[in-house]
């Protein structure tokens, strides 16, 4: 179903992993919009005007999906765009903000970050785009009812923690909370 524009805003790593799911979904249809309004929405959605509006939501996405050649992986333009955000965000943390907390968090999921974009073959994405897709591999994990190591699942939380102190500080960024011209 189409997400609360406003979490967003409250938490973009949680929208994000949301639209992550919305596109694996999307692609497990074959991007067929008669599948998705047929199997998905009509059995969630009785009234007409709200099936049509969710209808239409799908198709703006199954469109883009397949103008941009989506069938297999990459993301929406607005989940790149929010991406583009975030690394500037994390980038400004780092160094212009010199943030000595989300240092020390990312110094923390160092290592464990390094062997996830290792073991997933992420090597050349941001450091970002790797704690959101890790997280998202842990929904599917637990959505499988797959066992996660306690090595694993503490790598994760150490994912989630950062993704956290990010998506605060995107919600504080987009409120014009944050001033970037400190130091």
């Amino acid at each position: 179903m189409r997400p609360n524009p406003a979490l967003q805003l409250d938490n973009v790593a949680e929208y994000l992993l949301y639209i992550f799911q919305l596109e694996a979904l999307v692609r497990t249809t074959g991007l067929d919009i008669n599948r998705i309004e047929q199997e998905l929405l009509a059995p969630a959605f009785t009234d007409p005007t709200q099936l049509e509006y969710q209808v239409t939501w799908y198709r703006s996405i199954v469109n883009e999906m397949q103008q941009r050649g989506l069938e297999k992986e990459g993301h929406l333009e607005q989940v790149e765009e929010i991406l583009m955000e975030l690394i500037y965000l994390h980038n400004t943390l780092l160094t212009i903000l010199n943030d000595e907390k989300y240092k020390g968090l990312c110094e923390q999921a160092h290592d464990a970050l390094q062997a996830f974009k290792l073991k997933s073959k992420m090597s050349n994405r941001h450091d970002v785009e790797v704690l959101l897709h890790a997280m998202f591999m842990k929904l599917q994990l637990k959505m499988k009812k797959q066992e996660i190591s306690a090595e694993t699942d503490a790598a994760f939380d150490l994912f989630r923690i950062q993704l956290a102190y990010l998506s605060v500080n995107y919600k504080r960024m987009k409120a014009g909370e944050l001033n970037f011209v400190q130091n």
